[in-house]
């Protein structure tokens, strides 16, 4: 369990720079430079997703029991994933109206598939997990929706054609993933 409380510690900490310590960031973006910055903060991401990998690994081995969530939540799970895929999906397909209402919708994202794993998982490892990423993501949300608002940043409204290339691509990502790499990489399946 300490390898995956250390990468949560290390890969929730370099992507809540900016959430907590934003003035501290730029003074080191300048400082280092842009391209710099993005590598250190690119390998203590990828040190810390590797440590969250390998810690869930082990504590999935000797799980830790806290509730038996009803197997209905694995379908309701199931379901609220394909929603996290879309808005994940539409963080990258510039010109959607999902993009622009949401404005940070990678986040948002991230808030539904931990939702949808707290509901449909009951260990320990997956309360620290998902609950982590839960918190994270709630706290980056609003820190981003207070950053734009300072800045005065607004998105421009999309197109009916980009929405329906959103909701395309990340319902066949989705479908991908679900049917099929979901139970090649966690070793569980889904429904």
């Amino acid at each position: 369990m300490s390898f995956l409380v250390l990468g949560l510690i290390l890969f929730l900490g370099t992507h809540s720079i900016r959430i907590v310590a934003d003035g501290w960031r730029t003074a080191r973006v300048a400082r280092l430079g842009e391209n710099r910055w993005k590598g250190l903060y690119s390998l203590a991401s990828a040190l810390g997703l590797g440590l969250i990998v390998w810690g869930y690994g082990l504590a999935r081995a000797e799980p830790v029991e806290l509730w038996a969530p009803p197997t209905w939540s694995r379908h309701v799970a199931a379901l609220l994933t394909l929603p996290a895929f879309i808005l994940i999906t539409a963080a990258y397909v510039p010109g959607s109206r999902i993009k622009a209402a949401i404005g940070h919708p990678m986040v948002a994202g991230v808030k539904v598939w931990a939702i949808a794993h707290l509901l449909s998982n009951g260990n320990l490892a997956d309360a620290l997990l998902f609950g982590a990423f839960l918190l994270w993501a709630v706290a980056d949300f609003r820190s981003a929706r207070r950053r734009d608002r300072a800045a005065g940043v607004s998105y421009r409204p999309g197109t009916a054609a980009r929405d329906g290339l959103v909701v395309a691509a990340g319902a066949g990502i989705w479908a991908l993933f679900a049917g099929f790499a979901h139970l090649w990489l966690i070793g569980v399946r889904p429904y």
